[in-house]
């Protein structure tokens, strides 16, 4: 029996990109719903989504009435997906949703219950920010060390879940926090995570990037956080 998929995509102010990122979705044709989270936009991106509804009869909208952040977003899309299986999908055009059937099989084949797109084994990719890079390998790497694990990207947006593994799930972070947050309970749960090759088409600063240079040591924190509490 197929797996029924629900992507999730939680966004704040991406009224340039998320009518294009939908529409993406929609054309790999293998997703039963989407689920977008609008945490408290104020550009314009909520009065988009009725007509983004109308369009798309797989659209689902949650909203926020204020700003709570990524991992609050997410957490909503969790406890609201119906799927069998939830992939994470950021608005801002940085990840290709063609990347689907690559991501699921894994799943689908009974290998793994979850599933890493890592933007370091050999896909395609516009070249990083060395610094968002650095920080990247450096958060990847104390990871591993703390937990046990050879993982090569664990800061990728596209993180994909058996719905069991993640629905109920308490997540406390805010921001990109999550990362480091949902990594960290999925490993302390014992399940190994499998990883395979992604594009990626990382935006300019001047295109609205969010992540910033203090999210990193919040995101080690988390990490450090969760390896010795609950």
């Amino acid at each position: 029996m197929a797996l029924k998929v629900s992507v999730i995509i939680p966004c704040y102010n991406e009224k340039e990109t998320l009518e294009e990122i939908v529409r993406q979705v929609v054309m790999v044709g293998i997703v039963s719903e989407i689920v977008i989270v609008d945490d408290g936009s104020t550009d314009g991106t909520r009065e988009l989504l009725p007509q983004i509804e109308r369009e798309h009869s797989l659209v689902r909208v949650m909203l926020h009435e204020q700003n709570r952040g990524k991992g609050a977003a997410v957490s909503t899309g969790f406890q609201n997906a119906a799927g069998d299986v939830f992939i994470i999908q950021d608005a801002d055009l940085e990840y290709d949703p063609r990347d689907y059937p690559a991501l699921l099989k894994p799943i689908e084949e009974g290998r793994a219950r979850v599933v890493y797109g890592s933007r370091f084994l050999g896909g395609p990719r516009k070249t990083m920010f060395f610094w968002n890079m650095l920080a990247n390998k450096f958060l990847t790497l104390v990871t591993n060390i703390l937990y046990n694990t050879i993982l090569s990207d664990m800061e990728t947006c596209y993180k994909v879940f058996r719905a069991d593994v993640v629905r109920g799930m308490k997540i406390r972070s805010r921001r990109f926090d999550f990362e480091p947050e949902v990594t960290a309970k999925v490993l302390k749960k014992g399940i190994r995570i499998y990883e395979v090759p992604i594009s990626y088409n990382g935006r300019e600063w001047a295109e609205g990037k969010k992540i910033k240079w203090y999210d990193a040591p919040i995101a080690l924190w988390t990490l450090i956080r969760y390896r010795f509490t609950d």
